[in-house]
């Protein structure tokens, strides 16, 4: 069995749309993209380069692929070689035009897909960014770990991670560390259903 980790760029408020750049993503005219590149720092790049590790696959929706696809065969250096190198399933209608390889698609039944992938062999599963994969990966309950690198930013509007198609649950807190530019940097893990009390 294969761990599925999830690494999100997210907003005080809650959004995930283009923390890397002003094209990355504007539906809905989203403005506001490369609002986390302010306050990227040594640190976050290194708290990255350990959530990610060493051999990974990447789990990816389309969008993001597409993303991934314009911009890290250019470039160069560890981090572009680990993605490059990695091999991609992707949540995709289109399979026939994943030309950033290796890749291959998870078929028209996303969850299915998944599941197919994690019970397999192989390296951790790395998923980055996506605003339908990410909360449908929770939904399913098929996320072992959730990284979350929170910038002191408010946007008000824009997609997403969580959704009201996640089911009511706890999560354990296992690290959390901050940054020197003020980005939190926590690792949850599920904890099984949502408890409730009264004080």
């Amino acid at each position: 069995m294969r761990t599925v980790r999830i690494i999100e760029h997210i907003s005080l408020d809650g959004v995930i749309q283009a923390p890397g750049g002003p094209e990355e993503d504007r539906d809905a005219r989203f403005d506001f993209g490369g609002w986390a590149f302010p306050f990227h720092d040594d640190e976050a790049g290194a708290a990255i380069d350990r959530a990610q590790g060493q051999g990974f696959d990447l789990l990816l929706g389309r969008k993001t692929y597409d993303v991934f696809a314009g911009y890290w065969p250019r470039q160069a250096g560890p981090m572009a070689d680990s993605l490059n190198g990695a091999r991609k399933h992707v949540a995709t209608h289109r399979p026939e035009s994943l030309d950033w390889g290796p890749a291959e698609s998870l078929g028209a039944d996303i969850a299915a897909g998944i599941a197919r992938v994690k019970a397999g062999d192989g390296p951790d599963l790395i998923v980055w960014g996506s605003s339908t994969l990410t909360p449908m990966l929770i939904a399913e309950g098929l996320a072992d770990e959730v990284v979350l690198m929170v910038f002191p930013v408010m946007i008000g509007r824009g997609k997403r991670i969580f959704s009201d198609l996640v089911r009511p649950g706890e999560l354990t807190l296992i690290q959390s560390k901050a940054t020197p530019s003020g980005v939190i940097l926590s690792t949850y893990k599920p904890a099984g259903a949502l408890r409730t009390g009264s004080f």
